[in-house]
């Protein structure tokens, strides 16, 4: 499997080249290749370009004492700063075209380079990069029945994009687009994708049985297929991680606080059906981590996040040895009490 870093600039050239995105190392590489000195001095300014952490919309009042999105789409940046995506949609459209006042489909990659949203205007599938510059816009095919349900999930690297449509079992085969090739690959549309490994190269998905069984899945985009029925515990889990290797899963179980028990983290393998004896988190019950993923040198990263609705919310970004349960608080930051939705990077 491929690992993304060293990949990342030959990609994202790929994607974006010809819409004048690519990265400025690569264009200094293509441009003038024996200087070393413009070389250097654009890869600096490509990793002094401020990540995203994730993103926001604000809530309006609607009718009947109801509430909607409104406004745009904000970049919540790592340097502190924010950035407004004017032309992302905030809302989505049913299968005429019609308006509905629910979240549009918004996603950011793990490390925030790269974002994906529906258009404003047309609802077509639109990826960029978060520093800036034009967007590519994906075909009008993946969005020709409406917005309502949808879901993006990008890869760790964002050069590619899972298109999960939400719908119920059997309707529709929720699609995995390669940005470089245009490459498109479909999953089995029983299932429920959960995301990307954390090289990229495989999507770990479920398919809630009619026996009421939860069967477990890796898929390779290259065909392959790893699957198991876990035990209960991993089936319950509140967040599953798929490590690079594509057989190694973080399990992220929840806390009770009657009796008085934190949120837990497991190792579950695909391969050989081994669950580790797990270890407590240092958390409250009620701070279960909702999303996690694991990086491509192995580092596993869980998101909790607290604040109900009315009040703000509190993002901790946590690293997790999935062995001893330790932590270690990698980033933190607060998002005011008139939000309707939040999402955050490689969520």
């Amino acid at each position: 499997m491929r690992h993304p870093s060293a990949t990342f600039a030959l990609l994202a050239a790929a994607v974006f080249g010809g819409a004048g995105l690519a990265p400025a190392a690569a264009h200094a590489r293509s441009a003038h290749a024996t200087d070393s000195a413009d070389s250097a001095r654009s890869a600096h300014l490509r990793s002094a370009a401020p990540q995203a952490r994730g993103a926001w919309v604000r809530s309006c009042d609607g009718k009947d004492d109801s509430t909607r999105p409104c406004g745009h789409w904000r970049l919540i940046l790592r340097d502190g700063g924010a950035k407004v995506v004017r032309d992302a949609a905030i809302g989505r459209i049913d299968r005429k075209g019609n308006e509905i006042h629910d979240t549009a489909a918004f996603a950011v990659s793990a490390d925030g380079r790269v974002m994906a949203y529906e258009r404003a205007g047309d609802h077509r599938l639109v990826v960029r990069r978060t520093a800036g510059g034009p967007a590519r816009v994906l075909p009008a095919a993946l969005t020709a029945k409406g917005t309502d349900p949808l879901t993006l999930r990008l890869s760790p690297t964002g050069d590619r994009l899972l298109v999960d449509y939400d719908d119920a079992p059997g309707r529709r085969h929720d699609l995995v687009v390669t940005l470089a090739t245009g490459a498109t690959v479909k999953l089995p549309a029983a299932e429920q994708p959960l995301g990307f490994s954390g090289d990229g190269d495989e999507v770990i998905s479920t398919w809630y049985t009619a026996d009421n069984t939860t069967v477990l899945y890796a898929h390779t985009l290259g065909g392959a297929t790893l699957t198991r029925t876990p035990p209960q515990v991993v089936a319950n889990a509140v967040a599953l991680a798929l490590n690079p290797d594509g057989h190694t899963v973080a399990v992220f179980t929840p806390g009770d606080d009657s009796p008085r028990r934190p949120p837990r983290v497991r190792v579950y393998d695909l391969e050989s059906g081994e669950l580790t004896a797990g270890a407590d988190l240092p958390l409250k019950a009620e701070e279960a981590p909702y999303t996690a993923r694991w990086a491509a040198d192995g580092t596993l990263t869980a998101v909790v996040q607290t604040g109900e609705d009315g009040d703000p919310a509190v993002v901790r970004e946590l690293t997790v040895d999935p062995g001893t349960g330790a932590v270690r608080r990698t980033d933190r930051y607060t998002i005011g009490r008139t939000r309707y939705a939040n999402v955050v990077a490689g969520e």
